[in-house]
């Protein structure tokens, strides 16, 4: 059966999460949906890159499945758009190796989290961009990034519900850049725990809000302890951007 790869973006605002539920609605389900559409009504089982939450969006997921049928990558792409829900979309397709995991292959992934820190909210920002107001010390919001930096356990940082065999997780690089009273943070990493990057969203706003300093996260950090570590960002803000593979495996 011919193995192919899809890129996806999704506006997971009334989504249960990528992974499938027993009841509710989520990114994995209608996405066998519409491929299940396509082989004659057999589900066909697809592998995420990433495990997105309820309410995180995506521009960059990559997906994986068999499908018994013959399809060229163009038809296969303009086959999803036309049986997807609106706020899902197919952006690339390729056919590749039997061998190739959406995410056993990925070698990192990249979040993006949009935080708006005005006194109030514009609405029309309310799906793409969490909202703490009051977020001052700017010069002290940036010495938090590269606590996070490297191979660390971030066990400190992961929210209950996962199951994993390690936290140790290598941050290989981090942007945080200011655009008038919104702050844009990007991590990438090898991988991420359940809740992780809106944790370090959360550490963030404590610094911010002055009911944290650096030195303090630093030690919570090391503590490997989730209760001694600030709450984590709502979900809204975070998206994920892209999934790094071998260099020369198709985006």
């Amino acid at each position: 059966m011919p193995h192919f790869r899809v890129t996806l973006s999704y506006d997971g605002t009334d989504f249960l999460g990528w992974q499938s539920q027993a009841r509710g609605r989520t990114v994995q389900g209608v996405l066998e949906a519409a491929l299940a559409r396509l082989s004659g009504g057999v589900r066909v089982p697809v592998a995420g890159a990433g495990r997105t939450d309820a309410g995180v969006h995506a521009l960059g997921q990559v997906a994986c499945f068999r499908l018994e049928r013959e399809l060229a990558e163009g038809a296969l792409l303009r086959a999803l758009n036309g049986l997807l829900p609106e706020d899902v979309r197919a952006r690339e397709a390729s056919e590749v190796a039997a061998s190739f995991h959406a995410r056993k292959c990925a070698l990192s992934k990249r979040y993006r989290y949009t935080l708006d820190t005005g006194p109030v909210q514009h609405p029309t920002r309310r799906r793409y961009a969490g909202h703490a107001p009051r977020l001052g010390h700017r010069e002290r919001v940036l010495a938090v990034p590269p606590l996070f930096v490297g191979r660390h356990d971030f066990a400190s940082l992961a929210s209950a519900g996962g199951s994993v065999a390690t936290t140790e997780r290598t941050v290989l690089g981090t942007v945080l850049e200011w655009e008038g009273e919104t702050l844009v943070f990007e991590v990438e990493a090898d991988g991420f725990l359940r809740r992780m990057v809106r944790s370090m969203v959360g550490g963030l706003v404590a610094v911010g809000r002055g009911t944290h300093d650096v030195e303090e996260l630093r030690h919570a950090l090391e503590a490997r302890d989730r209760r001694v570590w600030p709450g984590p960002a709502e979900a809204r803000g975070l998206t994920l951007v892209s999934v790094r593979y071998e260099e020369g495996t198709p985006s």
